[in-house]
């Protein structure tokens, strides 16, 4: 199943001219395009703080046997 030729296009968009009608179309093709738009920016911002240099925490053996859970053995 390939690509649609021509006349398929020019089928498809009339079915979708039909049932959304002339007038909405631009309008849902302008909140489509917004959507784009929005998630590249996000996409962006994801990237930025993703390439930033994580800062290194190093735990200390205190901090480190405070946190490990303690056991109680019961004879």
């Amino acid at each position: 199943m390939g690509m649609p030729g021509g006349t398929e296009l020019l089928i498809i968009f009339g079915i979708v001219v039909l049932l959304f009608g002339a007038k909405k179309i631009p309008e849902l093709a302008k909140g489509f395009g917004k959507g784009i738009k929005n998630f590249k920016q996000e996409m962006k911002e994801v990237d930025e703080v993703a390439s930033e240099e994580p800062k290194k925490v190093e735990k200390t053996e205190e901090v480190a046997s405070a946190e490990a859970p303690k056991t109680t053995t019961q004879a």
